[in-house]
């Protein structure tokens, strides 16, 4: 790494330390803390002001930290040595479209082309200069788009939007109906600002139409058109514009894990739309995934309520609290969300998730059955359906509600009957349960032959077999499980069980002493049992 600055000063004071600085900088980095982290290396970088590594370093965290203003002001800087990144490039065209300098916005998207990494934004970038400026025509400019296939990609999506944007909405709506569904944000979002759009015209009728049944997204835009006051057209401008081109390009690198990167790209999105709730859905997100976890929740502290994107955000915040282990007031939190009368089928899945989490299942139960009734229960085609009954079957099952636990469960699998998961899970409880073993074994032996290699089934189908007495069958099952999951505390288990009856009682003791290296404190204690009196002794309840 380049050397900071010249001989250190040694009577210069530590508060003014650029090495001083630079180690703060560098510690309030890796905790996470890109604020602290930026302003720290802006201050080592005005002692050591020629430090290009330092620059770029401060550049970078400013971007990520959100710090506009010392973003720009590094941006300019390395642009003037030659070492800006070429994302920093994305960073001047959004400040330049922002501030109308269009002569300007021209000239930089000309040198993203030149610079190849990012060209096949060029085109997009000039239709929606044309549309902001009002100089050139915007859809005849992505009509060409050459043979970049990237840049006709996200270009299908820019002309509805710049179609939504000159008012032409039957042409964006013939576009925008025609895009695969997704459960993202960015699959829902252009169906939101046709709606709005259309609602805004006065037809709230045709607005209510193009709205999809299966997002909180929607359902709040539903909300929005429905009620009494008269809905404003979506501002769709070339900021804006701008901004949902380089989200759409974060989110697709993160898939790459491309994270910094991805990181600055959200940032820059929402520099250049500042009230975009989808940017700051995305950057909050992106930035609990890289491990700040505080400025992330800053970020969702910024989604104003009556957002469409609200209840994401809510979602986001609650789940970045059970990552930072505070599942507690995680639960508080989403309890006084469905407390609300808007609370939507996210907003109780999340809250039966934590329940789940903090051993609460008949809290948990209750919860994904409120969700089950604001879908319907007995909605054909969402796929959450079936999910969710299996979650409040294995949750009531959890709770000692067994009888209410299977009706769940074979309301599960009667809208998902090929789901491997389901079938194991209603055939193993049964089998825990004392039920059918004929039918849980020919349940679990069609789990297993859609998902041959999983050792939960294999195991699930071993001990199907055990309990049928088939001893031969059983332990072939259970071994070749435990070499698929050699850590799996109830498959070693079940293979001791296996190995003790077969009379294989030292293989026996070592399947069980593995067992206990994973199991929790109930399970190590009738492990422990087994293993010094033996199967027999131990008593049958405690059979797993």
């Amino acid at each position: 790494m380049t050397a900071l600055a010249g001989p250190a000063d040694a009577v210069r004071s530590e508060a003014v330390s650029p090495y001083m600085s630079y180690v703060r900088a560098r510690a309030a980095d890796a905790a996470g803390m890109p604020e602290l982290a930026a302003g720290q290396y802006a201050a080592a970088l005005g002692e050591t002001p020629n430090n290009l590594q330092l620059a770029q370093r401060t550049y970078r965290q400013a971007s990520i930290a959100g710090d506009k203003l010392l973003a720009l002001k590094m941006a300019r800087a390395l642009d003037k040595s030659a070492s800006l990144p070429p994302d920093g490039r994305l960073l001047l065209l959004i400040d330049a479209v922002g501030t109308k300098d269009w002569a300007g916005a021209r000239a930089i998207t000309a040198k993203i082309e030149q610079e190849q990494v990012f060209a096949f934004l060029a085109p997009i970038a000039r239709a929606w200069i044309a549309q902001g400026s009002g100089q050139g025509d915007p859809l005849a400019l992505l009509a060409g788009l050459g043979s970049s296939a990237l840049s006709k990609a996200y270009g299908v999506e820019h002309r509805a939007l710049i179609l939504l944007a000159q008012g032409k909405l039957t042409d964006a709506a013939d576009i925008i109906k025609t895009r695969p569904p997704g459960s993202d944000v960015r699959d829902v979002r252009p169906r939101l600002l046709l709606a709005q759009s259309l609602a805004a015209k006065g037809d709230k009728a045709g607005a209510l139409a193009i709205l999809r049944t299966d997002d909180s997204a929607s359902a709040a835009m539903r909300a929005l058109i429905s009620g009494e006051k008269r809905v404003a057209a979506p501002k769709i401008d070339a900021a804006f514009g701008l901004s949902q081109l380089l989200l759409a390009v974060a989110v697709d690198l993160n898939r790459e894990r491309v994270t910094p990167l991805s990181l600055a790209l959200a940032r820059y999105a929402l520099f250049g739309a500042p009230d975009n709730g989808e940017a700051m859905l995305a950057t909050a997100q992106l930035l609990a995934m890289s491990g700040r976890d505080q400025a992330a929740l800053d970020v969702l502290a910024q989604v104003p309520p009556g957002d469409p994107l609200t209840s994401g955000a809510r979602i986001a915040r609650v789940r970045i609290l059970v990552s930072r282990g505070d599942k507690q007031a995680a639960g508080d939190e989403i309890r006084l969300v469905t407390a609300k009368p808007d609370a939507s089928v996210s907003d109780w899945t999340l809250l039966g998730d934590i329940s789940t989490s903090l051993d609460k299942p008949a809290e948990a139960a209750d919860a994904y059955g409120k969700a089950i009734a604001l879908i319907g229960p007995d909605a054909k085609g969402d796929e959450r359906l079936w999910t969710l009954w299996l979650l409040r079957g294995s949750a009531l099952e959890q709770a000692g509600n067994w009888a209410e636990a299977e009706l769940a469960l074979r309301k599960s699998l009667a809208l998902a009957p090929d789901q491997a998961v389901v079938l194991n899970h209603l055939g193993y409880s049964m089998l825990e349960h004392h039920g059918n073993v004929t039918e849980a074994r020919a349940l679990i032996e069609k789990a297993s032959k859609l998902r041959p290699d999983d050792a939960a089934i294999t195991d699930s189908l071993g001990w199907a077999h055990y309990l049928q007495g088939d001893l031969a069958e059983a332990i072939a099952k259970l071994e070749t499980a435990a070499e698929g999951e050699p850590g799996g505390a109830d498959i070693n288990e079940h293979l001791g069980d296996a190995y003790w009856t077969a009379g294989r009682r030292i293989e026996a003791r070592y399947a069980w002493q593995a067992a206990k290296v994973t199991a929790d404190d109930a399970a190590s204690k009738r492990l422990s049992e087994k293993i010094d009196l033996g199967l027999d002794a131990a008593r049958a309840d405690k059979t797993p």
